[in-house]
């Protein structure tokens, strides 16, 4: 391994690195390496898991670099007990080419990459940046949920897929600051459990929140209900009324949906961002206010100032900072954990026992488009939780459930008008197919005595095809070979 240090220096500010080998030479010449190309990191080299274990016991580390085999403790159990010390250090192991078997059982214990020597300097170089940004975002997302633990937001955003690591990081930057916030996503897609999150992480989490959905307003309310109004400043106004705004002094105001508003309370709007003064409707007086305001949309803000339906200056004015929301369908690899989220929130809900999903069901999931997104998402999953008569979720019960929604038809129906009164047809003829089904594969896995192929050759099914039905009854083709 050549000591020569390759591409200019990257610069990372208060990290610590542990290289850990019993080569002496080899340790000080990897630390030496490591650090000439990351300026500003601290880098360790010890010569023992027993040092190392010291080392991170006196001050925590992001990475830390090992050999796996060296006497008395070897890198497979210096994993472990560092592990132990501090969950989010990234583990980096050190392996020959002939223990690579090793290595992956090291991955499986945890580690969170590994290098075979000699070790090509660039290769170093990647995994050392990478398991450092690895580090750094968990401790960010512990950061965060340690904040959030101790404040009432409404709800979390579950997700650990790159797109939604980028989101957290976005929320965590733009809470500390007082500017004016756009967020902007699909509906579904969670804009006000975001609103809430930056007020809640910000310098205002102890002041108010207050939430309006625009266009749920009648256009000729929507400005009394923002900017307050005076008694008798219309047919039915017999008190005075304070107004949102002002009621959020101090505070943070949500405006969903901000697209959706009048050009008249556009206008309005834009002169208290202005001027920091709200005027209720009637008054000749106005009042200052001191609010942060997290307007949120799904449109196209740009498209409707092209239109010249929505004012250019207020857009500037709310265009500060932007939060962008991805959509489910382009971070599908969280859609699992969302779903797991979802079914156990469920079950809470309905005092019930946690449901076993099976894989296939979290598969159709992870494969659906989700047009309406994460909304779309739990409501589905609150319909599976409803319907599920046992406590095992499978894709009989997925298809019920998404062609009609309604509880199973009875296999036995009277059809002369005297027995139990027919449901929806989509769901009768799923039902029926799911009777048929069992009845066919029982009756073909006892005539083959349980052997897959002769089944598959009889049916004129394919194998897999076999074994997913046998998967879907939660059957086996072992019973019917005795």
């Amino acid at each position: 391994m050549s000591m020569d240090v390759i591409g200019s220096p990257r610069t990372v500010t208060g990290a610590r690195v542990v290289i850990v080998d019993d080569e002496v030479d080899f340790a000080r010449g990897l630390a030496r390496l490591v650090g000439g190309h990351f300026s500003d990191l601290d880098v360790v080299a010890v010569h023992s898991a027993k040092e190392a274990l010291l080392a991170l016991s006196a001050k925590s580390a992001q990475l830390m670099i090992t050999d796996l085999r060296m006497p008395e403790m070897t890198g497979l159990q210096l994993l472990s007990q560092a592990l132990g010390l501090q969950p989010d250090l990234s583990m980096v192991v050190l392996t020959a080419y002939g223990t690579i078997e090793t290595a992956v059982e090291a991955l499986r214990a945890g580690a969170y990459d590994f290098l075979t020597k000699p070790i090509e300097p660039e290769q170093l170089f990647r995994v050392v940046e990478k398991g450092l940004e690895r580090s750094r975002l968990l401790e960010e997302n512990n950061r965060l949920r340690q904040i959030l633990a101790s404040k009432e937001c409404g709800g979390e955003l579950v997700g650990e897929g790159a797109a939604m690591r980028q989101l957290k990081r976005t929320i965590a930057a733009v809470a500390q600051s007082e500017y004016t916030v756009l967020v902007r996503g699909e509906s579904g897609t969670g804009k006000e459990l975001v609103a809430r999150m930056v007020h809640h992480l910000g310098v205002r989490a102890s002041r108010p929140f207050l939430a309006v959905n625009c266009p749920s307003i009648p256009e000729n309310l929507l400005e009394s209900e923002l900017f307050g109004h005076v008694k008798g400043a219309f047919t039915g106004a017999d008190r005075d009324h304070k107004g949102l705004f002002a009621a959020a002094d101090k505070g943070t105001i949500h405006l969903d949906e901000i697209g959706d508003i009048s050009p008249a309370v556009q206008t309005k709007l834009l002169r208290v961002m202005q001027d920091g003064e709200v005027r209720p409707v009637g008054s000749s007086k106005s009042s200052r206010v001191d609010v942060r305001v997290v307007a949120s949309t799904n449109q196209d803000l740009e498209a409707l100032m092209q239109a010249k339906t929505f004012r250019e200056d207020l857009y500037y004015r709310l265009n500060v900072l932007t939060i962008t929301l991805p959509p489910l369908r382009e971070r599908a690899e969280d859609i699992p954990l969302l779903a797991g989220h979802f079914f156990r929130a469920a079950c809470r809900e309905m005092g019930l026992a946690e449901k076993e999903v099976d894989p296939e069901v979290m598969h159709w999931m992870a494969a659906h488009p989700w047009p309406g997104n994460v909304r779309e998402l739990q409501n589905f999953v609150r319909r599976l939780t409803v319907f599920a008569t046992t406590e095992r979720v499978d894709m009989n019960l997925l298809r019920m459930v998404q062609q009609g929604g309604c509880l199973p038809v009875p296999t036995e129906v009277d059809m002369n008008g005297g027995g139990t009164a027919l449901g929806l047809y989509k769901v009768a003829k799923a039902e029926a197919v799911a009777v048929f089904t069992q009845s066919y594969v029982n009756e073909l896995l006892a005539q083959t005595k349980g052997n897959v192929s002769e089944a598959a050759r009889v049916s004129g099914l394919s194998r897999v095809a076999v074994q997913k039905i046998l998967s879907r009854m939660g059957e086996s083709a072992a019973r019917f070979r005795d």
